[in-house]
C-alpha cells in the first residue's frame, strides 16, 4: 500500500471510530465496512444491499475496496450515524418495531425505506398508515387443515381492539375474532416459505392457536405488523397510564427466544418423539410440525428462585433415543421434563436461553399463568 493510500485509509478509519459510527447505522451490526456517501452513514454489507435498491436516495461505497479522497472523508466526518439518527429517526413512534441485524430482511428493508425514501420519521405527527386505528385488506392465509394459502379479508380496528378475518369477501360474520392485546406477531419467512411470512399467535379456549399469513407487497405486511403493535400500545397506555413508553413496548409483539427441533418424552410414555419447539418467554410450546395450527402442549419455564432448574443430561436409567444423545432436563416444582437435542451446539443454545429466562424474576401476571399450568396438569 502506498503512503497516500495508507494516509487515506487511516483518516477514514478515524472517522469510523467516532462514537456511533462503529456499528451499522440501520441494524446495529458491529464493524460496518460500507458507507452511504449521500446520507453520510456507515452501514453493514446486508444493509448496503438494500441501499443499492434506492439509488435516488443512497450511493454506496466500500470502506475497503473503493477509492476515497479527502473531501469525501471530511463529508462523512461532518455527518455520521448519530447525526443521521437525529434527523431520520427523530419521531419514530414508540410502538414501531425497530429491527436489528437479527431480524428478517423484510423488516430491515422497510425500516430503511421508511427512514430515507419515505421520510416517515423526520416530522412530528406525520400521518402513517399503521397509526390510523383501522386497517382493512386481504392477506394470504394458510388453511388449518389443508395447508393451502387462500386470500382472506382481514379487518383490524382500534375501537374494539379486534382483528377479524372472513372466509368469503361478502361474508357478514367473521370466521374468527381475535383480541389484539392477545396477539403475538413475528416474522417467519423460513418457516412459512415466503419472505413476507408473518405468524400470528394467540390463545383460543386456553390453547395456543397459530395463523400464518403473508402479503405479496413488503410494505403492506410490515404495515399490518406495526398496525397491530400500534393498537396494542394504545390499549396499554390506557391500562397503565403511569408506565413509560419503554416499559410498554416490552409488552408488545416479540420474537421467540428460540425455535427448533428437540425430542421429548411424556410422563407416562418411555419413547422420545421429535417435536418442533418455540420458546415465547416463559412458555415453551411444542408442535408436531412447525406450521401446526395448535400446540400439542406447553411447558411453563419459571424462575430459579421458585425451584426451576435446567440441567445438561438425562436422569440415570432413561431409555436411549436413537441417534440423538444430547439430553436436557428441566426441573420444575411439580415434575421433570426431558428433552434430547441433535447436536451439542443445539443443547448449549437451549440451555443458555432457559437459564436466561430462569434468571429473571417472575411478575404477578406470570404467577397467575404458572398457577393455570399447574391446575391444567
Amino acid at each position: 500500500m502506498s503512503a497516500e493510500k495508507e494516509r487515506i485509509f487511516r483518516a477514514l478509519k478515524d472517522v469510523v471510530q467516532i462514537p456511533g459510527n462503529g456499528i451499522c447505522g440501520d441494524c446495529g451490526l458491529p464493524e460496518p465496512e460500507w458507507a452511504s456517501t449521500t446520507l453520510g452513514i456507515f452501514i453493514c454489507l446486508n444493509c448496503s444491499g438494500i441501499h443499492r435498491n434506492i439509488p435516488d436516495v443512497s450511493i454506496i461505497k466500500s470502506l475497503l475496496l473503493d477509492p476515497w479522497n479527502d473531501s469525501q472523508i471530511q463529508h462523512m466526518a461532518s455527518l455520521g450515524n448519530e447525526a443521521a439518527k437525529r434527523k431520520y429517526e427523530a419521531f419514530v413512534p414508540a410502538y414501531y418495531y425497530v429491527p436489528t441485524y437479527r431480524d428478517s430482511q423484510v423488516l430491515l428493508e422497510q425500516w430503511i425505506r421508511s427512514k430515507y425514501e419515505r421520510k416517515d420519521f423526520i416530522e412530528e405527527n406525520k400521518p402513517l398508515a399503521h397509526a390510523a386505528g383501522y386497517r382493512e385488506g386481504f392477506l394470504w392465509k394458510r388453511g388449518r387443515d389443508n395447508g393451502q394459502f387462500l386470500n382472506r379479508k382481514f379487518i383490524l380496528t382500534e375501537g374494539d381492539g379486534i382483528l377479524k378475518y372472513f372466509t368469503k369477501t361478502d361474508a357478514k360474520v367473521p370466521k374468527a375474532m381475535i383480541k389484539v392485546d392477545n396477539i403475538n406477531a413475528t416474522f417467519q419467512p423460513t418457516k412459512i416459505g415466503n419472505p413476507n411470512g408473518l405468524q400470528l399467535m394467540y390463545l383460543k379456549d386456553n390453547s395456543t392457536r397459530n395463523i400464518f399469513v403473508y402479503h405479496d407487497e413488503e410494505k403492506e405486511i410490515v404495515d399490518w405488523f406495526n398496525a397491530i403493535r400500534a393498537i396494542q400500545f394504545h390499549y396499554l397506555k390506557v391500562a397503565f397510564p403511569g408506565a413509560s413508553d419503554q416499559e410498554l413496548t416490552h409488552k408488545l409483539t416479540r420474537n421467540f427466544l428460540k425455535e427448533g427441533y428437540m425430542e421429548k418424552t411424556g410422563p407416562k410414555t418411555e419413547g422420545f418423539k421429535k417435536r418442533w419447539f418455540s420458546l415465547d418467554h416463559r412458555r415453551l410450546m411444542y408442535f408436531k410440525d412447525p406450521l401446526d395450527a395448535y400446540a400439542r402442549g406447553e411447558v411453563f419455564i419459571g424462575s430459579s428462585d421458585n425451584g426451576y432448574v435446567v440441567k445438561e443430561g438425562l436422569p440415570p436409567g432413561t431409555p436411549a433415543s436413537g441417534s440423538w444423545q444430547h439430553g436436557i432436563t428441566i426441573v420444575t416444582p411439580d415434575r421433570d421434563f426431558l428433552f434430547i437435542c441433535e447436536t451439542e451446539q443445539d443443547r448449549q443454545e437451549w440451555v443458555s436461553v432457559f437459564n436466561g429466562v430462569m434468571a429473571q424474576q417472575m411478575s404477578p401476571q406470570e404467577y397467575t399463568v404458572e398457577a393455570y399450568f399447574k391446575h391444567r396438569r
